[in-house]
């Protein structure tokens, strides 16, 4: 009883999964088009919620890096109410959505025809951020 009443007056313990993870820094690596109704950025999506709800947001930093054909996730998320709500559920925990500006420029590609892209979410390179990540540590995902 005593340890129990002792656990409560700390907070929350972490759940057996928190505890197995631990802290946790990764990069998503976004460069293919999402195909038929988004199937593709749907599934990742997902691989990140559900890697979130194993670690647990205070226990894990995550950037999702787009380039190449991987920028029609936020191109196809201007007129896509399902994956706004997607990339604003992550935005709420945490996580960063970076576009490659090689590819902005490359393509033509104006941030008005992004969703939700603030010139501070636009990196020089896209496979160069992902490199610089994986040296800060991150662990590098592809979905």
């Amino acid at each position: 009883l005593l340890a129990t009443l002792i656990g409560l007056s700390l907070g929350a313990a972490p759940s057996p999964a928190q505890d197995r993870y631990g802290k946790q820094k990764v990069v998503y690596h976004i460069d293919l088009d999402g195909g038929q109704d988004a199937r593709y950025y749907r599934g990742a999506m997902g691989n990140i919620q559900n890697h979130i709800n194993a670690v647990g947001e205070a226990n894990i930093e995550i950037k999702v890096v787009m380039h190449g054909d991987g920028l029609n996730l936020v191109r196809s998320a201007k007129t896509d109410d399902r994956l706004q709500a997607t990339i604003a559920s992550l935005k709420g925990q945490r996580v960063d959505f970076l576009v490659c500006k090689n590819t902005l420029d490359s393509r033509k590609i104006g941030r008005d025809e992004l969703y939700d892209v603030d010139q501070e979410d636009i990196v020089p390179s896209g496979v160069a951020e992902i490199s610089h990540l994986q040296m800060q540590g991150y662990t590098y995902i592809k979905p």
